[in-house]
């Protein structure tokens, strides 16, 4: 049997149909085109997913499950109880997918933890029951898998690691607080210290790169660093340091069997990983045990959310 898995963004909606092996058979997708009615966006996520089924020469009488990941809160009967960005209040989300395609079995869950349950089954996890996958963006996502079943917490907002603090009256964060994690290793926070570091340094050669592309990117610090550029080594150096302690608090707080690190930046890939594992290793609580959580780089980019929300079925059901 096959199941869909569909990945409602803030800019595309996505979706899979899914094999038992956990592999994508077909896909589609469409312009989220936000904000407008629920109603709307569902009548688009409805249509893409006949597509996808089409497109891999099935019926939906073959969809045996159908999993949706959104941003935002999802309690436990399958409501959107608020996600800023689709300026979702109380979306109804599992009923208004079950009258549209005419499966029962819908479950609906937060696109962070659908990301996490895509890894940990069909990605770098390969089957881990202990996982947490973090996603270095304009924010720091992340969610938590512990004995198989996603972390959703007494009130569903579990799992959102990039909202504890490293830095007691820190940085300004998006979501109220100071020195949140997120305000230090997201993207958002590396172009903010490159930028910072370019106003100190003017004869920096991120100057240069920067004009080059057009802007100041994730990309810039790192491109300045391997040209031998101070400035750019010194904002690398610092960067790889903030995400390091989050990941290091993770270890120490869960012990699970992987961590596994994904967006843009882990681009960079051993320039970012291999650091990361050595402070992990050095500063982490276990550091006398003979088995340790293994510090990785996230294997399925943007599939991981259609695939994980296909999962639902499975991990809900078991």
């Amino acid at each position: 049997m096959y199941s869909i898995g569909i990945d409602l963004g803030g800019t595309n909606i996505v979706s899979a149909v899914v094999n038992d092996k956990y592999e994508i058979v077909a896909s589609a997708k469409t312009p989220t085109n936000s904000p407008r009615s629920a109603q709307e966006i569902f009548d688009d996520i409805a249509r893409v997913s006949f597509e996808a089924v089409e497109k891999a020469g099935l019926t939906m009488k073959d969809i045996e499950s159908v999993g949706m990941g959104t941003p935002g809160t999802v309690n436990g009967e399958g409501v959107i109880e608020f996600a800023n960005n689709l300026v979702f209040n109380n979306v109804p989300a599992k009923q208004m997918l079950i009258d549209r395609l005419g499966v029962e079995k819908v479950y609906i869950e937060n696109d962070a933890n659908c990301a996490a349950l895509g890894e940990a089954y069909a990605g770098v996890g390969n089957g881990a029951k202990d996982f947490v996958a973090v996603t270095l963006g304009t924010g720091v996502g992340s969610g938590v898998i512990v004995d198989g079943k996603i972390v959703n917490g007494v009130n569903f907002a579990g799992g959102e690691c990039g909202h504890m603090v490293i830095m007691v009256d820190g940085e300004q964060c998006t979501c109220g607080r100071k020195g949140c994690w997120e305000a230090y290793a997201s993207a958002t926070a590396l172009i903010r210290q490159t930028k910072e570091a370019m106003e100190e340094n003017p004869d920096s050669v991120m100057h240069q790169l920067a004009a080059e592309e057009g802007k100041v990117s994730g990309r810039t610090a790192f491109d300045a660093m391997r040209k031998g550029d101070i400035a750019g080594i010194k904002v690398v150096d610092q960067y790889i340091k903030y995400v390091a302690c989050g990941l290091i608090n993770l270890v120490n707080a869960l012990q699970p069997e992987i961590i596994c690190v994904g967006g843009g930046i882990c681009n960079e890939g051993d320039t970012l990983m291999k650091p990361l594992q050595r402070f992990v290793q050095a500063e982490r609580y276990s550091i006398y045990s003979k088995i340790q959580t293994k510090i990785v780089k996230a294997q399925l980019g943007n599939d991981a959310g259609v695939i994980g929300a296909a999962i639902l079925g499975k991990v809900k059901e078991d």
